[in-house]
């Protein structure tokens, strides 16, 4: 697939399924991952691969998290915790690993770690592969980065649902650059 195609042409897709990214095609994925820019060769990102029964338990801390916030929460507040992680056969926990007092703020830093994981996005279906990039409290949750075993300069910056597209592709929506650029002066 040519660069521009992968550009133009991604899109995110949340019905995934078996097979995962097979030991070539993660290569690539994490290759892709480290070509992020890199202002100051921080090398500022860790992923964290999450598969089989580390579903399972990725669930489970996400459930714990979950009643830790708040001990009345109801049954399907936390069974759906425990069943997020299942929706892909491969999670990829993309993680900002920060270095503070450097000249690059740590902004960007963080900034450099989501690029690393749009690369893996773009790779992902350069090479056909389904993905996603997924967020929400969770992956902002203290009870979650410990469990996940992350330093306290590390955060995640999402988790990227990986696997084989269930169904049809869908198109990305047309936007019109004039919508969104200005010139300035």
């Amino acid at each position: 697939m040519e660069a521009l195609d992968a550009l133009l042409n991604r899109v995110s897709l949340s019905r995934l399924v078996e097979p995962a990214p097979d030991a070539a095609q993660r290569e690539v994925l994490f290759r892709a991952a480290l070509r992020a820019p890199d202002h100051g060769y921080l090398r500022p990102w860790r992923f964290l691969t999450i598969e089989g029964e580390a579903r399972n338990r990725l669930g489970e801390l996400f459930a714990e998290a979950v009643k830790a916030r708040d001990p009345q929460a109801p049954e399907a507040a936390v069974n759906k915790a425990l069943g997020m992680p299942l929706r892909a056969p491969l999670l990829v926990a993309v993680i900002a690993r920060l270095t503070a007092g450097h000249k690059v703020p740590e902004s960007e830093q963080v900034l450099s770690a989501g690029c690393a994981a749009h690369g893996i996005l773009l790779a992902a279906h350069a090479q056909g592969l389904g993905a996603i990039w997924r967020t929400g409290e969770l992956s902002y949750d203290r009870h979650v980065a410990r469990g996940l075993g992350l330093a306290d300069n590390e955060q995640v910056v999402g988790f990227l649902y990986l696997g084989s597209v269930e169904g049809d592709r869908r198109s990305p929506p047309e936007l019109a650059p004039a919508d969104f650029v200005n010139a300035w002066g």
